[in-house]
């Protein structure tokens, strides 16, 4: 038990102790209560939220994947032929797809 706000525990004590955070917010408080009531009230508009927040995470985890394939790409790439590798070119093209896919998808 702890009386820091956010305590830093060695790996060796992270990985023999359960770490509970017991921090409750005003609006992490006020979101939860507001979604009980909105899944008491009109529970299809609950899961339709569940559901976006779902994609939302999703959307993230994608993106990031495509970041660190992008920049393990650029990062191995021969400075001198950059402009030839047609493998770092359609690696640029399918994170711009895909980036843009998400975009229209998230508005």
């Amino acid at each position: 038990m702890t009386k820091l706000y956010n305590p830093h525990f060695r790996p060796e004590i992270a990985a023999q102790c359960t770490i509970i955070n017991f921090i409750v917010t005003e609006s992490g408080l006020e979101e939860q209560l507001l979604a009980a009531v909105v899944n008491i009230e009109k529970n299809e508009l609950e899961m339709m939220r569940q559901e976006l927040v779902k994609k939302q995470n999703e959307f993230s985890v994608t993106l990031d994947k495509l970041e660190e394939s992008l920049l393990v790409s650029l990062s191995e790439a021969d400075p001198n032929t950059i402009l030839d590798n047609r493998e770092l070119i359609q690696n640029l093209d399918n994170t711009k797809k895909t980036s843009t896919e998400i975009q229209i998808q998230s508005e």
